[in-house]
């Protein structure tokens, strides 16, 4: 596939992206008090729906890669969209708590067939070693998914109410996103099985490719929970530090830009390091952030921005790093497995950040939470040494 026609592609896929964030990972953060306003049900049960459906997307999640492996990345990440569809609109009718986290099971199964892990997946299989650089361009688009998606949802919740924004979304889905992958995303031609077995997604890891496949999980996992406790508790950690709400909403919104400006110095670098590099720079920076923080030295700006910024750099590294390390061939079964364990640690993550906050206070939580981000750099330092071999 030439070069040239990478910009529709990712553009599309761009905002496909934007909008399949929008509408599930970040929903919540706009409609969890209008859904318990207007129900009645306990916000932490609302709030739990989304714990469902990462769970959900992680168990399916080596499925999707095997699939993409299979059959290519266009359809399965229209399955994707009309699943996230499917999902919304269930929610939007909801009238019981069963009903509500049914939908938000389908929207799990979206999720895991269409956000980064399978549209990374997709690149890989369109343009091999030469994925790298539409990673991160991919990534620039999905750093808009707030900028956008928080200011319609508020528009839309005004105008129609919590069950019509989620069946606006579903209505975008079907109507923007769905005809996008359609039509710019290149169909691929199957993978016969038994044809070329690591293609078709046996993908077996042989020496130091395992031990390589257990540091990244690993990675994977730890900055997974940091990232979802950070997300969910970031406001009310700085608080305890003594802001206010609205001083600490306005460091918060530092997350963003300092995530957005990190991607464009990674993609002014055109790939001429080694993604290992991208990984140390993100582990690094989170590590720096997160310290800043659970040391109070009443420099939290600076401190989000870092860790923001080494965020923003960790979702390129978590899609180029395991493509240079097992090719392109077997690199969409890969991302489905090293997705699974990330997936059922961030499910779980808002309910052990609750439990730390209310076991050991917030000063106790973040010391935690930048152990995390320590022993990071030490894995990233085991994948330096396993690179060596």
């Amino acid at each position: 596939m030439q070069t040239a026609r990478r910009w529709p592609v990712i553009s599309g896929l761009g905002v496909v992206q934007i909008f399949a964030w929008g509408s599930s990972y970040y929903l919540m953060a706009v409609l969890a008090a209008p859904i318990t306003a207007d129900t009645g049900w306990p916000l932490p049960w609302v709030v739990g729906a989304m714990s469902v459906a990462l769970a959900s997307a992680g168990l399916v999640s080596p499925h999707v890669g095997r699939a993409i492996a299979r059959f290519g990345g266009r359809p399965v990440l229209a399955v994707g969209c009309v699943l996230l569809a499917c999902g919304l609109l269930l929610i939007a009718t909801a009238t019981n708590l069963p009903t509500f986290y049914a939908g938000w099971c389908i929207m799990g199964l979206g999720m895991a067939a269409g956000l980064y892990d399978p549209a990374f997946a997709t690149l890989g299989r369109l343009y091999r070693q030469d994925a790298r650089a539409a990673i991160t361009a991919l990534t620039l688009w999905g750093g808009f998914a707030s900028t956008v998606c928080w200011p319609l949802s508020t528009w839309l919740l005004g105008q129609v109410g919590w069950q019509g924004t989620a069946a606006s979304y579903a209505a975008i889905h079907l109507l923007i996103c769905l005809p996008l992958i359609l039509g710019l995303i290149p169909k691929e031609p199957q993978v016969q099985p038994g044809a070329d077995q690591r293609a078709a997604g046996t993908a077996l890891l042989v020496g130091h490719e395992r031990m390589a496949f257990l540091v990244m999980a690993a990675i994977l996992v730890t900055a997974g929970l940091t990232v979802t406790l950070i997300s969910v508790h970031l406001l009310t950690l700085l608080q305890a530090q003594g802001l206010s709400l609205p001083e600490a909403v306005a460091i918060g919104a530092l997350l963003g830009p300092a995530q957005v400006a990190a991607r464009v110095v990674e993609m002014a670098g055109r790939g001429r390091h080694h993604p290992i590099w991208t990984l140390t720079f993100a582990t690094g920076s989170v590590a720096c952030g997160l310290a800043l923080l659970a040391l109070d030295v009443n420099i939290p700006g600076l401190a989000v921005i870092l860790y923001g910024a080494g965020n923003g750099i960790f979702s390129i590294a978590r899609g180029a790093l395991p493509l240079a390390l097992f090719g392109a061939d077997r690199y969409p079964v890969i991302m489905g497995r090293l997705a699974r364990p990330a997936l059922l640690t961030q499910a779980a993550a808002p309910m052990l950040g609750g439990a730390l906050i209310a076991g050991m206070g917030a000063d106790g939580a973040l010391t935690v939470v930048a152990c995390l981000g320590v022993a990071n750099i030490s894995l990233t330092m085991v994948m330096w040494g396993i690179l060596r071999q």
